[in-house]
């Protein structure tokens, strides 16, 4: 994450990530979900945390979920169903579950999948937020497989030329190993920024670049601005001569794939809360050796690592390493929340009679 979307470390609260996810599972708990799922879902938060990617953590999204589960958009104990089913596929009905608990399932299924055929795909609707994709898509990566994971959210993004908010952020998430260097991990959103760091701003008061926002009639905003109170995201790529119609065809191909695919409808149709997901693992010993696959892709990473900088710039670095680099800060130095969450997830244990562990 850039440098604005981080909470200062001289007001920061440092928190243990085993401190921080047990805190977390209690709260789950106290909101109806099954022991196993609490933890699974206080795992996933906690991980996003510890990699650095503060948007899709305990931070930004715990009190979304707690609101969900509380006003009844999420089902805490939803009765999962295989809709359709091959031996390399699957649909889903997630039954209002939160995606952050019920993906990994999904990706379980997948693996299975992977282990007997090559290659594993699932789908799944009538689902919830599932926070930091590349979470689901990582759980491949101990199988010697390569997981991807992509979700069609609600509108927030204008399509290129376009007025009105009609796709998502629609991240992609892809996890693939390596042999002794760390997993190149790519997740990214394919509107020009996520909307989880606008809200990050705004709480910071941190400035926002320019191509990041449009005005409500679809106009991109095309200087530095502080949050605007209204707005509609951009694709990636802010206008068609930057190249906006990538994003937005990137966008449009996650809304296919984990929106229309389902079978329960898109980011738009029928919009919140519903969410989408997709799935996929691909069995690497179906195309290649893992060990010469893997040995193959730490020789790729540090040739792109080895890249002669830019003037002005220290390193050419891979998806996966600067989250890779933070976790091992985070793990040996605690998680920095800001003193407003941190209050937040103090009096929240409190009214809920839980012991919060910091």
């Amino acid at each position: 994450m850039l440098p604005q979307f981080r909470v200062s470390l001289n007001e920061a609260v440092n928190v243990s990530g085993d401190d921080l996810k047990n805190t977390v599972a209690g709260i789950f708990v106290k909101m109806g979900v099954p022991e196993q799922d609490a933890l699974v879902g206080a795992d996933a938060l906690v991980l996003a945390d510890l990699r650095g990617v503060d948007s899709h953590g305990v931070s930004n999204m715990l009190k979304s979920y707690v609101n969900g589960y509380t006003s009844g958009q999420i089902n805490p104990k939803p009765d999962m169903k295989i809709i359709r089913e091959t031996p390399a596929t699957a649909s889903l009905d997630s039954d209002r579950g939160l995606g952050v608990i019920t993906t990994p399932k999904a990706m379980e299924l997948a693996i299975r999948k992977a282990k007997d055929v090559g290659v594993g795909m699932v789908t799944l609707g009538n689902a919830r937020h599932l926070g930091m994709a590349s979470y689901h898509a990582m759980m491949a990566l101990e199988h010697d497989m390569i997981g991807v994971c992509m979700t069609s959210a609600p509108p927030r993004t204008v399509p290129t030329f376009g007025a009105e908010p009609r796709l998502g952020t629609n991240p992609i998430a892809v996890a693939v190993p390596a042999k002794n260097d760390h997993p190149f991990v790519f997740d990214a959103a394919t509107s020009s920024v996520a909307q989880n760091k606008i809200e990050i701003a705004r709480r910071l008061g941190a400035k926002l670049e320019p191509g990041w926002l449009a005005t409500e009639d679809g106009t991109p905003i095309m200087e530095e601005m502080d949050v605007p109170e209204n707005y509609h995201l951009l694709p990636m790529g802010a206008t068609r001569e930057l190249g906006s119609h990538k994003g937005y065809g990137l966008s449009c191909v996650v809304d296919i794939l984990a929106g229309v695919l389902t079978g329960f409808g898109y980011g738009a149709v029928p919009g919140r809360p519903n969410f989408g997901h997709y799935v996929a693992a691909y069995n690497i010993s179906g195309f290649d050796e893992p060990e010469h696959f893997k040995a193959s892709m730490d020789e790729w990473m540090q040739m792109m690592k080895s890249t002669k900088p830019a003037p002005g710039e220290e390193r050419v670095m891979v998806a996966g390493q600067p989250e890779a680099e933070m976790e091992v800060i985070r793990r040996r130095d605690g998680i920095p929340l800001h003193p407003e969450v941190a209050d937040w997830i103090r009096d929240t244990c409190a009214e809920l009679s839980i012991n919060c562990q910091f």
